[in-house]
């Protein structure tokens, strides 16, 4: 799915793109950075309302394409800066990650 279609179904808006058109083929909800490195698929998003530096990082080295933060929660200037340097796109919708996923699962 493209970030267009990620966030029209999530009721979000697309805080950061790299540029080209980003799509994704797969999404993982977790909020503890670890398991994200451990099981979340590549080419993914990440449902998550970890909203710092850290989650670029981790989505750098697992290679996930995007960041959906949840519950509406603000996105830190050094998260978008760091988002922008490591082409990771970031989304931000006022759901919950248990419904943004559940909408997400809607369009597989």
């Amino acid at each position: 799915m493209t970030l267009r279609e990620l966030a029209a179904a999530c009721q979000g808006e697309i805080v950061a793109t790299p540029g080209a058109a980003v799509a994704v083929h797969a999404a993982y909800a977790s909020d503890l950075l670890s398991d994200v490195m451990g099981h979340a698929p590549p080419e993914s998003v990440l449902i998550t309302v970890q909203n710092h530096v850290n989650t670029i990082a981790v989505c750098t080295l697992a290679d996930i394409r995007a960041v959906l933060i949840c519950h509406g929660r603000g996105i830190p200037d050094d998260m978008l800066a760091a988002a922008r340097r490591e082409g990771v796109a970031l989304l931000r919708t006022p759901l919950d990650q248990f419904h943004a996923a559940c909408r997400l699962a809607a369009l597989a």
